[in-house]
């Protein structure tokens, strides 16, 4: 049985990582869109497929819904790791911004996302 994290676990994500990590002076904690958080968890919670398939899913829609004010992205790669270890799976890929950055705009596969949270590599993200 796979396990979630809940909307208030991610909303508590991302404000720890906003007071550990602070890339702006303008980063602010605020949650902009509960109904979008809630989809994003909805949507993992119904996609077909196994625990990479639904880390993909919250993964992208995390980093693409934008529902808070500041560290999307970075709540996105947090909450990610504690989803795969939740359901046991280890989190052994490389962090790179650029990627998520990437990731954002559309520019990669969920084929080459599911490589890439399975430790595999993953090319350089370049805007076209």
């Amino acid at each position: 049985m796979i396990k979630y994290l809940s909307e208030d676990e991610i909303i508590a994500i991302n404000k720890e990582v906003l007071q550990k990590v602070k890339v702006k002076k303008a980063d602010k904690f605020d949650v902009l869109s509960k109904l979008k958080l809630f989809k994003v968890l909805e949507s993992a919670k119904t996609k077909e497929g196994d625990v990479l398939d639904k880390a993909i899913v919250l993964l992208k829609g995390l980093v693409q819904e934008h529902p808070f004010a500041s560290g999307n992205r970075r709540t996105a790669i947090v909450a990610t790791i504690k989803f795969l270890e939740l359901n046991g799976l280890k989190a052994n890929f490389a962090h790179n911004p650029k990627t998520l950055q990437g990731i954002r705009e559309n520019f990669y596969t969920e084929k080459e996302i599911r490589e890439w949270l399975s430790g595999g590599e993953i090319h350089e993200f370049k805007r076209k």
